[in-house]
């Protein structure tokens, strides 16, 4: 038995032992095995380059000097 989730009607996880639960199969609350020989590291930089999805091709977040780090921290988290 893995821990399992769906999304709640409010968008938040909701964590289950079923794999189906209403009809909707349900994702695995566990993160993906990491391994330090991933051999196709390469084409997922190369596809998230082609569809502008790195994190150096978003638009940065400007900070003015009005908002402290706090407000700017929870406006984000918030989002």
């Amino acid at each position: 038995m893995h821990l399992m989730y769906t999304l709640g009607p409010d968008g938040k996880r909701v964590y289950t032992l079923k794999k189906v639960v209403d009809g909707k199969v349900s994702k695995s609350a566990h993160p993906a095995r990491f391994s330090p020989d991933d051999k196709y590291s390469r084409h997922r930089v190369t596809l998230k380059k082609r569809y502008n999805l790195l994190l150096t091709q978003q638009p940065g977040i400007v900070i003015s000097s009005s908002r402290s780090v706090r407000q700017l921290l929870t406006s984000v988290t918030e989002n």
